[in-house]
């Protein structure tokens, strides 16, 4: 449960943006720049040393945090796709040598695991590229041996989703474009998906017109489960769930639709003791008037356009769910407004890496309006 709200109102700008101290909205809508940074770096010949490479594989070695959960996203989008081995590991396994390709990637330059992903990659001769900030024991343990693709933007830890995705893309793009380039998208036109579903999500625009505050004014009060339809979304829900908490202090749960429809039934009874419609819990007395009745569990199931017309059928059974879907269709044109509650969610984008980052934006945009909503801004970025 968030705290009582100290914006009352979604579509008050002048509000939202006083209550906006820490830059949350601004941390969240970056997304695009965070790409944009890594394409710049790569037309500066960040990855020159990947140049005619054909390795036996990539693996992505992560930090915790928005590092694992990019990786993991990328390997569920297009690992099974991809011309070669894409893996995602805890650390460097002994069979690594100088056919592969080595991507380190956290936050915390100082991180003894990532230090150690870097020198073994190193000493078994494999190409290593680290994605993380240039600097500390991190930039000594690569010490001009390894590739670089450093952050060149500050937003807050559970906002540097896009950066990681960019950074996987880029490597992929570099060493197997012909077999891989099909499923991966070019990193400049995902900056301006980016960027144009943040202009959406702006402040200025109202909750109809605005994708991300109309799912923050859906989950506002409510018990909220983020289920993912397959192994990519189910992995986008897990970053979902991971922001909420991060930014606004909302408890959700992230799991697989599947195990949300096996327990449609329950929810359903869970729902029968749900808020009466003359509930008000200003005014509300645990003495006088009992336990305060429960928030029914509003489900968000999140789909990517090929798996739309099988995901809206499975959450036809729930009480409570509502389908958050980027589409392929008119690539790179305009949305319409989010449709009413029950309906579907659409944004107009192509291919499946370009609709999770899509989501993964508006996710963190409505996490940050939940965080205003909440009152918990406390002037802090991370």
């Amino acid at each position: 449960m968030t705290a009582p709200s100290r914006v009352l109102d979604l579509d008050d700008v002048a509000s939202l943006e006083a209550a906006d101290s820490s830059g949350a909205l601004r941390s969240a809508a970056l997304g695009g720049a965070q790409v944009r940074a890594t394409a710049a770096a790569v037309s500066e010949d960040a990855l020159a040393r990947l140049a005619d490479l054909r390795p036996r594989s990539v693996l992505l070695v992560s930090g915790t945090g928005r590092a694992a959960r990019a990786a993991a996203i990328l390997v569920a989008a297009i690992g099974g796709n991809a011309g070669l081995p894409l893996l995602h590991l805890g650390g460097v396994p002994p069979w690594i040598g100088p056919l592969d390709v080595v991507v380190v990637a956290g936050d915390d330059a100082g991180d003894p695991k990532l230090m150690e992903a870097v020198d073994r990659g190193l000493r078994r001769g494999a190409e290593v590229v680290i994605a993380a900030p240039d600097e500390g024991p991190l930039r000594a343990a690569g010490a001009g041996r390894a590739s670089m693709l450093a952050p060149r933007l500050t937003v807050a830890g559970h906002n540097t989703l896009a950066r990681f995705l960019a950074a996987g893309i880029a490597v992929l793009a570099a060493v197997d474009r012909s077999r891989s380039g099909p499923f991966i998208p070019d990193l400049d036109f995902l900056a301006d998906q980016l960027d144009a579903e943040a202009a959406r999500d702006h402040p200025s625009n109202e909750v109809f017109h605005n994708p991300a505050k109309s799912l923050a004014a859906r989950m506002q009060s409510r018990d909220i489960v983020l289920a993912g339809d397959s192994a990519a979304t189910t992995e986008l829900a897990r970053h979902g769930s991971d922001v909420l908490v991060r930014a606004a202090g909302t408890v959700s749960a992230a799991v697989d639709l599947a195990d949300v429809v096996a327990a449609a039934r329950t929810l359903a009874r869970s729902g029968q003791s749900g808020s009466a419609p003359d509930y008000d819990p200003f005014f509300h007395d645990e003495q006088l008037d009992g336990p305060a009745p429960r928030n029914q569990v509003r489900v968000f199931a999140l789909s990517t356009d090929s798996d739309r017309t099988q995901a809206q059928r499975r959450i036809a059974v729930l009480p409570d769910a509502q389908l958050v879907v980027a589409d392929d269709e008119d690539v790179g044109q305009a949305v319409a407004g989010p449709a009413p509650l029950g309906g579907t969610d659409t944004v107009r984008t192509g291919r499946e890496l370009e609709q999770l980052a899509i989501l993964a934006v508006r996710i963190e945009m409505a996490a940050a309006y939940m965080q205003l909503l909440g009152g918990v801004d406390d002037g802090e970025s991370g």
